[in-house]
This record gives structure tokens, sequence and C-alpha cells, in this order.
């Protein structure tokens, strides 16, 4: 395989990480559901559709693969992240 071929692979595996997060979120809910499975869900798989989003950047040159990863991971990151805080702020 060469590089441009690679690179292809790790953006669409960054944007279907977001997808997989979408997923996860709609099927997790409900009163029983684990918040903090959730969380770490979302915090787990959008690092790793970063990562993949800036290695299929540096390794296609397809500037339209990061961007849509990097858009999608950050706002599924911020997701996890305010869900962490509303956690916190409902705790006694």
């Amino acid at each position: 395989m060469d590089k441009r071929k690679v690179g292809n692979i790790l953006g669409v595996t960054s944007i279907l990480s977001v997808i997989i997060s979408i997923i996860v979120f709609y099927a997790e809910r409900g009163p029983n559901a684990d918040i903090y499975f959730i969380i770490i869900n979302f915090s787990i798989l959008s690092i790793i559709g970063i990562l993949f989003a800036i290695l299929s950047w540096k390794m296609s040159k397809q500037l339209i693969l990061l961007i849509v990863g990097l858009i999608g991971n950050v706002f599924v990151l911020a997701a996890a992240y305010l869900l962490l805080l509303a956690m916190g702020i409902s705790e006694p």
C-alpha cells in the first residue's frame, strides 16, 4: 500500500470514531445508563480519532479529512468534558 491510500483509510477511521460515539450515545441512554462509561468511551474514541486525523493529513495531504475528523472529534471531546463537568456539579 502506498502512503496516500493508508492516509485515506486513517481519515475514514477518524470519521468513523465520531459515528461510533454517536451510536453509543443513543444506545446507552435512559435512567440506568452508566454515564462514566459514556464519558470514558467519548474521551478515548475522540483522542484516537484526533490522532488518526492528524496522521491521515501527514500521509495523504488531504485537508478535508483533517478538517472533518478534527471538528467531529473535538466536538465529541467537548461533549465528554461537559458531561464530566455536569457529573461533578451534581454530586453532593
